[in-house]
């Protein structure tokens, strides 16, 4: 499907309730395209808070095996949330697998 240049797909930040993906098509100004924005922001910003607080867990070397392994699962979401922003910005690579 042809669309003008500034009628582009969109990957959203979210999927549908079955966990296929969600697209907006349109100028990338309208509320969908804003609410995505704020999203992505967020994602990207706990993504930033995430990595800061696995430094310092790493570091403090007293951590148990379910503090570490709660961290990596906070970790993986927040590396899947940060990919499908990339891949919805164009970075042109293959699409991050969820298993989940």
């Amino acid at each position: 499907m042809y669309l003008p240049r500034r009628q582009q797909a969109r990957l959203l930040p979210w999927t549908s309730p079955e966990g296929k993906p969600c697209y907006v098509i349109g100028e990338g100004t309208g509320p969908v395209s804003r609410l995505a924005d704020e999203v992505e922001s967020a994602q990207v910003g706990m993504a930033a808070a995430l990595l800061g607080h696995a430094r310092a867990m790493l570091d403090e070397r007293q951590v148990s095996d379910g503090e570490l392994r709660f961290l990596a699962e906070r970790l993986v979401e927040a590396l899947r949330d940060v990919l499908r922003i990339a891949e919805s910005r164009g970075a042109g690579h293959a699409p991050a697998e969820d298993p989940r």
